[in-house]
């Protein structure tokens, strides 16, 4: 007996530490489901295992492992009643735990008892017969439980309780460090999470860093207008005013909100711009305040909304008469309480930041069609200002043409010197309804266009029944000059040509052929004009 004895404890120090090397070199819950599945049931004669974790709630446990899973998987999913939490005080698991050693149940015993847990009835409906339940420790500290199950009777014998014991330690150890690991994997995803994030923001700030840099040397005009507003400008910047800026598309709202923010206090951080007119509605909320993770479909991550990222420092708000109804109240809220809170958040965030509005749409029209919200409103006119049409600055029209040629030029590495008088002429009788905006991708197109090293012709935008009322109620304005020589190069036209002669051009108009041919050459009319081929007479 003394030998058998020896020899079976030396069987089960060689078990025991076969495993405890295998369980010590596991790293995720795969590794440690193929030790325990392929090792350890066989040596104690179970089909099936369960490993039982307590939860951080200590009121109940959740399956870690269990030796079914594959093959619940493949046939019918997951088992809800295998994954379900169950309290701790079951009746089973909580006699393991306070047993310390192994305990051992007839399941056909088992099933007539009163209120047992659910997973048992799964157990039994699966042809179990016995049950062996064993605690589990990190140490002294109880982890869990292991269960053992036999589809046979009497396979567990309690002259197993050493090897058991100590399987059931190292099992302890080995859990305890696959969830070190999960928890570190999962840190480290958060930290890459955080780190695509800020990289994502940082980007968003280098290029509206490199916008505003731009954008600081395009205030351009000395009109009586523009002192006006830059007036203004100086007076509202040191403040933390609220200011609204109106004007047309294309008058440089933008430049403006950079100025006051870059006279202002909070220069040294990055003004944040959002364009309520690029957001689709369902999407404005979340830009402005930010949202939770799952707070709604899509919400896949935590995200900080334009309030927080604007945080003393100056949000503008581009087009902000194109916010919906119910954002226009939460924004309301935000600016007279100085507080804001995510979609899906449980907490208010306090926020410094002053606001500087633009609209090219008339607000107080707005109001009273219902479409913007009177309160709101007069929140944000504060301190207007209102920029001026290109039409009524004609003589800001040089400079701002000379800073495009130049800019332009430079980028697209042409050698462009100027423009002629005549053409500049020309821009300056154009009403342009799309402001400076209008101007500067005109000039751009024409810097391409242009072959020689002056520009000395550009092409209009032809007037547009759908856009002449747009800006307003003024009307396309020519010169004199312009709509003389238009109506001469239709008659032309008209006449096929022909200057002279009974149905030329000038018998038409009754003048003599002399007289036209000299107002030709005033206004610039060539040949190339009116004729595509040099074969028409003059």
């Amino acid at each position: 007996m003394k030998n058998n004895s020896a020899s079976d404890k030396t069987n089960e120090f060689e078990i025991l530490l076969t495993l405890s090397n295998a369980i010590a070199g596991a790293r995720q819950r795969a590794d440690l489901w193929e030790i325990v599945t392929e090792q350890l049931l066989e040596k104690f004669g179970a089909r099936y295992y369960t490993i039982c974790l307590i939860n951080e709630d200590a009121l109940t446990h959740t399956p870690f492992l269990y030796s079914a899973e594959k093959k619940i998987r493949s046939v019918t999913g997951i088992n809800p009643v295998l994954h379900e939490q169950h309290p701790i005080k079951d009746g089973l698991f909580d006699h393991a735990i306070a047993t310390g050693e192994p305990v051992i149940f007839d399941m056909q015993s088992l099933i007539k008892r009163k209120d047992i847990p659910p997973y048992i009835i799964h157990w039994y409906n699966s042809s179990v017969k016995e049950l062996m339940m064993i605690r589990i420790c990190n140490g002294k500290e109880p982890k869990g439980v292991l269960y053992l199950y036999s589809v046979q009777v009497n396979s567990f014998s309690k002259h197993q309780s050493g090897l058991l014991k100590g399987i059931a330690n190292q099992l302890g150890t080995g859990i305890s460090n696959i969830l070190a690991n999960e928890k570190i994997e999962r840190q480290l995803k958060e930290i890459s999470k955080y780190k695509t994030k800020l990289e994502q923001e940082n980007s968003y700030l280098k290029e509206e860093w490199i916008k505003e840099r731009h954008l600081l040397g395009n205030v351009i005009g000395n009109s009586a207008a523009m002192k006006e507003v830059y007036d203004f400008v100086s007076k509202v910047a040191a403040s933390d005013t609220t200011v609204l800026i109106s004007g047309e598309t294309g008058t440089g709202k933008e430049i403006i909100a950079h100025q006051v923010h870059n006279l202002s206090p909070r220069r040294n951080k990055l003004m944040i711009k959002v364009n309520c007119a690029a957001i689709p509605a369902n999407l404005v909320e979340s830009e402005l305040f930010g949202h939770e993770k799952g707070s709604f479909t899509g919400a896949t991550e935590k995200r900080n909304g334009k309030f927080e990222l604007a945080n003393n420092s100056t949000l503008f708000l581009d087009e902000v008469g194109e916010l919906p109804l119910e954002v226009q109240a939460k924004l309301l809220r935000a600016l007279q309480e100085k507080e804001i809170e995510r979609i899906g958040g449980q907490s208010v965030i306090k926020v410094n930041v002053r606001i500087i509005a633009a609209t090219n749409k008339n607000l107080e029209e707005e109001v009273a069609a219902g479409r913007f919200r009177s309160d709101l409103y007069y929140r944000l006119n504060v301190f207007p200002i209102s920029l001026p049409p290109l039409r009524e600055r004609k003589e800001d029209i040089p400079e701002l043409v000379s800073f495009f040629i130049n800019q332009y030029s430079t980028n697209t590495g042409r050698k462009i010197s100027g423009i002629a008088p005549k053409v500049l002429k020309k821009l300056m009788s154009y009403s342009w309804p799309g402001n400076i905006r209008e101007l500067e991708h005109l000039i751009e197109r024409t810097v391409l266009l242009s072959t020689t090293p002056e520009i000395t012709d550009v092409s209009l935008p032809g007037r547009n029944r759908f856009l002449s009322g747009v800006a307003g109620t003024e009307m396309q304005v020519l010169s004199l000059e312009d709509v003389e020589r238009e109506y001469i190069l239709k008659v032309i036209k008209l006449s096929k040509g022909r200057i002279s002669g009974p149905n030329g051009a000038a018998a038409k108009l009754q003048l003599p052929s002399t007289t036209l041919i000299s107002k030709m050459q005033k206004l610039g009319i060539r040949k190339e004009h009116f004729i595509a081929r040099n074969d028409g007479n003059e």
